[in-house]
């Protein structure tokens, strides 16, 4: 199942696509969110879709702006150093532990909005990444029981202003400009991916040239392992976003490096998810 979040003039909802279109859900329930995250968070919310996808209205996505699928989880948890090639790349030592931190909701933009480079740095990078969502409490759990935990996937392209980034030994700074968190276009359920999203295949391209091309089967830490080893430490919880780490080929790792300019645009596709796609805007 794909779902979809969009605003339409002052309406914001949930579309579901079956048989090939797009049904508006907002138009049929007042009882559905209007994000993947607060639907999530029903106990229900799998019969709350079916009651209400009951000759819902096809949505013409021409007409609508598509938002961040998910964006009121509480946590946004990104890994960096996920891949190989990427650690290869960077200034930095393959890890043996996660490289886990926090990006914050304030950054996220959806599908065909602006990638804002800021006014106070010319170097925006690209990271194309896989996002698992979760869909039920998970602590203390085991790699073997974690994917029982994930609901399931989207497209993430994880922006980082990389001289903020290292003014300082963490990055919290350098991945939470606004504007520079693509997440979308939508969300897929678990059930219509493989085990853990393994082997699908993850592309990055800049106006039209392949900047990042991997499989998810490359990461160093997989899904099931990500979510164990961070439910040791905090409570993860239905709509909390898991960013998994890109692979070789930022701008950043490029000799000269290359950064995003106005105008660009990036896309970043996943198999079987779908292709996210943003122009970068000058911040005014």
């Amino acid at each position: 199942m794909k779902i979809l979040s969009y605003s339409l003039g002052d309406r914001t909802g949930l579309a579901v696509h079956t048989d090939g279109r797009w049904l508006d859900l907002a138009s049929r329930s007042a009882t559905i969110p209007d994000d993947v995250a607060a639907l999530l968070a029903l106990p229900d919310w799998r019969t709350r879709l079916a009651d209400a996808l009951r000759d819902a209205p096809a949505l013409d996505l021409a007409s609508v702006q598509l938002l961040p699928p998910v964006r009121t989880g509480q946590k946004i948890l990104c890994v960096g150093l996920n891949y190989l090639d990427h650690v290869a790349e960077s200034p930095y030592k393959q890890p043996t532990y996660p490289t886990f931190f926090l990006r914050v909701a304030s950054s996220l933009i959806g599908h065909e909005q602006p990638l804002i480079k800021p006014l106070a740095s010319d170097e925006l990078d690209y990271e194309g990444e896989l996002v698992a969502v979760i869909g039920s409490t998970a602590r203390h759990v085991s790699p073997e029981r974690a994917l029982e935990h994930v609901a399931g996937y989207t497209v993430f392209n994880e922006g980082s202003v990389r001289d903020y980034q290292f003014k300082a030994p963490q990055w919290t700074m350098g991945k939470n400009f606004d504007g520079t968190g693509a997440c979308g276009p939508w969300f897929v359920t678990a059930d219509e991916l493989p085990a853990g999203a393994k082997g699908l295949q993850l592309v990055t391209r800049v106006n039209g040239v392949v900047e990042q091309k991997a499989s998810t089967e490359d990461m160093l830490f997989d899904v099931a392992m990500l979510i164990s080893l961070a439910s040791d430490v905090m409570t993860l919880l239905p709509g909390d976003m898991l960013v998994t780490g890109t692979p070789a080929g930022v701008g950043f790792g490029k000799k000269p490096q290359v950064y995003l300019r106005a105008g660009d645009v990036c896309e970043v596709e996943i198999e079987r998810i779908g292709t996210l796609r943003n122009t970068v805007q000058a911040e005014r």
